[in-house]
C-alpha cells in the first residue's frame, strides 16, 4: 500500500500568487493612492493587511504539512485539514473524465494541474492537483487506469490473483495505442477565426482600454482630437478604416491560433483525447462508455461554410464551470460536416448517423403558425395600445405589426423545414432549430426516459410531442414537436425493447 504524500511544494506559491490577485487592489488603495495619508482608517487598514499577510503565509505552509493523498488498489484517499482533520475516500470506479491544464506559470516550472471527475456529487466530486510534476500526473493517470481495468477483469481471473493484485497495479501500465483523428489545419484556423467572429474582439479590447485609461488619466480630450483628425480628409477615414480591418483580422486570426492551434483529437478502444493550447495547454479525456448522445450544431454562419460543432453528452464531468463544461463536451466547434459524419463513426462506432431523415408533414407547419398567432396578437395589441411615435410618425406600429408577422412566420417556416427525424432498431436521430440547427442522435440502452405528449389542436390534426431524456449534469431534455402520431405510438414500442439491451449489474 502507497503511503500517503504531500502535495507538490510548488502549491505554496501558485496559492500565493492567487491570493496576491485578490490583495492588489487593498495594496494599491493602502500604500500607493494612499501613501502620504495619516487617516486612522488607513492606519489601521495597512495594519489589519499586515497581519493578514502573515497569517495567510503560515496558513499557506501548514496547509502544505497537513494535506496529503495516498492510493491504495481501488481509490484515492485524501488527509485535509490543520486542526481538524478529515478523511475522502474516492474510488477509482467512479472516475469517469480526466482532465488536464497547463498555464504558462505551470510551464515555466514545468509542472501541470490535473484533475479526475467522478459521476458524484458534493465534495467528493473531484480529486484535483492544482500543482503536480508532469511524471506523477501520468503516473497517476496510469495507476487509476489499470486499477479500473483490473476490477473490472473477471470473477474468475479475479480470484486467482487476489494477492497480487496491488503488484499487478505497481507494474508498468502499457498506453494504448492512440489514433489520431483530427488536427486543423492552417486554413482551418483561419476559416475558423471569422467563423468565431473573434476578429471582433478587437473593439471590445479597444473599448475595455478606453473605459480603464479614462479611469485614472482623462484622456476624452485626446480622443475627441484624434476623431477630429480622420474625420477631416476620405484619405484618413479610408486608411483608418482599411488600418482597423487588418489590425482585427490578425486579431482574430492570433487569437484563434491561440486557442486551437495544436487541437488535437485522438482515441484508443477505451477513450477519447482532446488536447489543445499553444500558451496555456489542456488536455482532458472521456470514458467512451460514457458517452449517452452526441449533438451535432451549426449556426447560420456555418452552415454557409460548411462547418459544424460536435458535442458529447456526457455523464459526470461535474466542472467548476461552465467553460470546462463546454470544453468537455465539444470536440471542436469548426470541424468540416462530412468529416464530423466521418469521425463519429471512427470515435465512436457504436453509433450510427445517417443524412437520410423523415421531414414533419404540412399539417404541422399549419400548427406552428397557429401557436405563433399569439405572439403576433399580444405584440400588435401593444403596439396598439402605446402607438409608439417613431421619427415623428405616428402610424410606424403599424410597420413594426406586419414586420413583427413577417419575423414570426419565417423563423416558424424556417425552423418546419429544418426538422426532421429517424428511428431505426437501436437508434432515435432528429434534428431541430431554426438559425441554429441540432442534430441528436442517442441509442436506445443510453436514454432513461421518453415522453409523449399532445395537447388539443394536435389531437385535432393527428399530431403529438415526443421526448428523450438522457443521464447527464443536468439531465438532457431532447424532443421534437408536432409529429405524425404513427410515430409517437412506434416510439413507445421501440422504447420497450430496450430492456432486452439493458445489462443489470
Amino acid at each position: 500500500m502507497m503511503e500517503a504524500k504531500r502535495y507538490h511544494l510548488l502549491n505554496i506559491l501558485f496559492d500565493l500568487i492567487t491570493q496576491v490577485k485578490h490583495l492588489f487592489f487593498p495594496a494599491l488603495i493602502l500604500f500607493v493612492f494612499n501613501r502620504d495619508s495619516t487617516n486612522a482608517f488607513i492606519s489601521y487598514g495597512r495594519i489589519v493587511f499586515y497581519i493578514y499577510v502573515v497569517g495567510m503565509l503560515v496558513y499557506l505552509v501548514l496547509k502544505w504539512f497537513s494535506y496529503k493523498y495516498r492510493l491504495d488498489d481501488t481509490a484515492f484517499h485524501l488527509y485535509q485539514g490543520i486542526f481538524t482533520k478529515t478523511k475522502q475516500t474516492i474510488p477509482f470506479a467512479k472516475i469517469q473524465n480526466v482532465n488536464r491544464h497547463t498555464t504558462l506559470l505551470h510551464r515555466i516550472f514545468k509542472v501541470t494541474s490535473i484533475r479526475f471527475e467522478t459521476g458524484m456529487v458534493g465534495d467528493d466530486s473531484t480529486v484535483e492537483f492544482a500543482v503536480i510534476s508532469l511524471n506523477e500526473a501520468d503516473r497517476l493517470e496510469a495507476y487509476t487506469k489499470q486499477a479500473v481495468r483490473v476490477e473490472k477483469e473477471p470473477e474468475a481471473e479475479g480470484k486467482e490473483g487476489d494477492a497480487t493484485s496491488l503488484e499487478e497495479i505497481g507494474t508498468p501500465y502499457i498506453t494504448p495505442e492512440r489514433i489520431i483523428h483530427f488536427a486543423p489545419t492552417k486554413k482551418e484556423i483561419i476559416k475558423a477565426s471569422f467563423t468565431s467572429l473573434s476578429f471582433l474582439g478587437m473593439i471590445t479590447l479597444l473599448l475595455w482600454a478606453y473605459f480603464k485609461l479614462t479611469e485614472y488619466i482623462d484622456v476624452e480630450e485626446q480622443v475627441v482630437g484624434i476623431y477630429s483628425l480622420i474625420t477631416s480628409s476620405w484619405t484618413l477615414i479610408t486608411l483608418t478604416a482599411v488600418g482597423l480591418l487588418v489590425l482585427s483580422i490578425v486579431f482574430g486570426m492570433v487569437t484563434t491560433y491561440i486557442r486551437y492551434g495544436k487541437y488535437e483529437i485522438s482515441s484508443d478502444h477505451e477513450r477519447i483525447y482532446i488536447a489543445k493550447g499553444v500558451i496555456e495547454e489542456t488536455a482532458f479525456s472521456i470514458a467512451k462508455e460514457r458517452v449517452q448522445a452526441i449533438k451535432i450544431k451549426q449556426s447560420l454562419l456555418k452552415r454557409m461554410l460548411g462547418l459544424a460543432e460536435v458535442k458529447l453528452t456526457v455523464v459526470g464531468g461535474d466542472s467548476d464551470s461552465e467553460k470546462d463544461k463546454q470544453d468537455v463536451s465539444s470536440l471542436y466547434p469548426f470541424l468540416p460536416v462530412k468529416r464530423a459524419y466521418e469521425m463519429i463513426s471512427e470515435i465512436l462506432p457504436a453509433y450510427e448517423v445517417t443524412e437520410e431523415m423523415t421531414s414533419l408533414p404540412i399539417k404541422s407547419l399549419w400548427v406552428r403558425l397557429v401557436r405563433s398567432c399569439w405572439i403576433w396578437m399580444i405584440g400588435t395589441g401593444a403596439l396598439s395600445y402605446f402607438k409608439p411615435n417613431i421619427w415623428g410618425w405616428e402610424q410606424a406600429w403599424w410597420i413594426i405589426s406586419i414586420a413583427l408577422t413577417l419575423f414570426v412566420l419565417v423563423f416558424e417556416v424556417i425552423e418546419f423545414y429544418n426538422t426532421r427525424y429517424t428511428l431505426n432498431d437501436h437508434f432515435i436521430q432528429f434534428q431541430t432549430g431554426s438559425l441554429t440547427t441540432t442534430l441528436f442522435v442517442s441509442k436506445r440502452e443510453k436514454i432513461i426516459e421518453v415522453n409523449v405528449k399532445r395537447d388539443l389542436l394536435q389531437k385535432q390534426l393527428g399530431l403529438a410531442s415526443i421526448k428523450t431524456v438522457n443521464r447527464a449534469k443536468p439531465v438532457s431534455h431532447k424532443g421534437v414537436t408536432d409529429v405524425p402520431i404513427e410515430l409517437a405510438e412506434g416510439f413507445y414500442q421501440w422504447y420497450m425493447g430496450r430492456r432486452k439491451e439493458i445489462k443489470v449489474e
